[in-house]
């Protein structure tokens, strides 16, 4: 069988897969991708981030959530139209955002192979020139890829404990959850993580009685403790029973229904459980052991600071590589490994301090070190919050819960962390992100004039609290 030649073949379509394809392509490289959906674009698009987002914009609008206190009023919609109307409009976002990844591929002339793609073994993964065999197992038979670039991008799934019973319809995890037929009246999410809090928040504002059960004793781990001990009091104030310091013995079908044992002697009854506890890479079927790529003990591909393997010439970027795993940072992975791989001198790190968004009801965003990092790290620091509650902008709204938290040095004033918890926190960040990188103080937004009515008001009256507990004395 003939092989086709190619400069770089990404086995998966995801963030780092499709920037990384797109990038090589526009620097004149002839890309394919293989992706083993029919579609491109990943569980980003498919199964996770764009469909999540979606639902909770379209739960929040379609029960009017965000401003029933305000307006004393709500759209009451029976369980039935509700899902209808949920998973419609998600249906159609997750369409157009598989046309735009599609367009973008077309555009950038990256060829797209629908199939499963795997390394070569030993023998026939480099040739005598240096280059690359990647096999593609389609459905019409296998085509074999030349190449001298190979970036591994397959993504991620819901990890799955042995003893969780997801061959019960009523215990599913984060991307099964989207193929619910009716509401739930109860629903039990394990995990409280950015996703279990994300999904805890959407169906509690469709009216869905939710328990959101997390064995640490705080929600969303790497979030400042204030921020996550404020979420889960909003969450509490919502109607969501929120269980902290709360591990799960078992959970099965008995004859009185599903049950939910938990550590402490309770058992919970729920018409339905959602199991967040976090994804694995798909490794499985890539040949890695084969070509030789090193993997580690957590199952991560190990890569350099290039994002190259231990092979030279085979890069990896996204979910298998290990944390972040953001669809953010992951796209920029992809783009900066195929900008080393090329030698192209366009993008060669990824920011250091990419912005963290979790899409609950209300979000919550980060960027830089919280106030117990840096003291931890020896840092002298102070802090500074503006409130939501007493912000015109989020009155009006009737978005009031949460503030923006700066942490900054205290002998220089400059900004080392921003914690949101509001409205449109993922938005905010970016704000912060910008002052933090450029290593400058809090002083810059008491000078800067900000648009009145805004959310971002908020970080002025953050700055001048910080401020005014500087001149406080330092209890000893």
């Amino acid at each position: 069988m003939s092989a086709e030649p190619f400069d770089m073949v990404v086995i998966g379509s995801g963030p780092a897969g499709e920037k990384a394809a797109t990038q090589a392509a526009y620097f004149g490289k002839r890309v394919a991708i293989v992706e083993r959906r029919v579609s491109p674009g990943g569980t980003a698009v498919s199964d996770a981030g764009i469909p999540t987002k979606t639902l909770r914009e379209t739960a929040v609008y379609l029960t009017g959530f965000r401003h029933r206190e305000i307006y004393g009023i709500g759209l009451a919609l029976d369980a039935r139209l509700k899902l209808e109307r949920l998973l419609g409009r998600t249906g159609e976002v997750r369409t157009l955002m598989t046309g735009v990844v599609q367009a973008n591929l077309e555009r950038m002339g990256v060829e797209f192979v629908h199939g499963v793609g795997r390394l070569g073994t030993s023998t026939s993964t480099s040739t005598s020139t240096g280059r690359h065999r990647v096999l593609v197992t389609t459905e019409t038979g296998e085509r074999v890829l030349d190449t001298d670039v190979v970036l591994l991008a397959p993504g991620s799934r819901p990890f799955h404990p042995p003893n969780i019973p997801f061959d019960d319809a009523a215990v599913t995890d984060s991307e099964g959850i989207l193929g619910l037929s009716r509401l739930p009246g109860s629903l039990v999410v394990v995990g409280g993580g950015a996703v279990g809090c994300e999904y805890a928040s959407i169906f509690r504002a469709l009216g869905v009685e939710v328990t959101l059960l997390e064995a640490a004793p705080h929600l969303l781990g790497f979030v400042d403790v204030e921020i996550a001990d404020l979420l889960a009091e909003t969450f509490r104030a919502q109607g969501t029973r929120v269980m902290l310091g709360c591990g799960v013995v078992a959970i099965e079908r008995t004859p009185r229904g599903l049950e939910v044992r938990l550590a402490g002697g309770e058992t919970l009854t729920p018409d339905h459980v959602l199991w967040a506890g976090g994804r694995v890479g798909n490794l499985e079927g890539l040949g890695l052991d084969d070509a030789g790529v090193v993997v580690d003990a957590k199952g991560r591909i190990q890569v350099d600071g290039d994002y190259q393997t231990s092979v030279p010439g085979i890069f990896a970027a996204g979910d298998v590589i290990g944390p972040p795993a953001l669809a953010s940072v992951s796209m920029e992975q992809g783009r900066v490994a195929a900008c080393h791989a090329f030698g192209i001198p366009f993008k060669d790190v990824v920011d250091p301090l990419a912005p963290f968004g979790v899409y609950a009801v209300p979000e919550v965003a980060m960027v830089g070190v919280t106030e117990a990092a840096a003291r931890a790290a020896g840092i002298d620091v102070e802090v500074g919050r503006g409130r939501f509650a007493r912000n015109t902008r989020a009155r009006i709204a009737g978005a009031t819960e949460g503030l923006i938290k700066l942490v900054f040095r205290r002998s220089d004033r400059v900004l080392l962390g921003v914690h949101i918890l509001g409205d449109i926190a993922a938005e905010l960040v970016h704000l912060g992100q910008l002052i933090v990188s450029a290593g400058r103080p809090i002083d810059y937004f008491i000078h800067a004039t900000f648009n009145v009515p805004t959310y971002s008001e908020a970080y002025k009256y953050a700055a001048y609290d910080g401020l005014q507990r500087l001149a406080q004395p330092v209890a000893p």
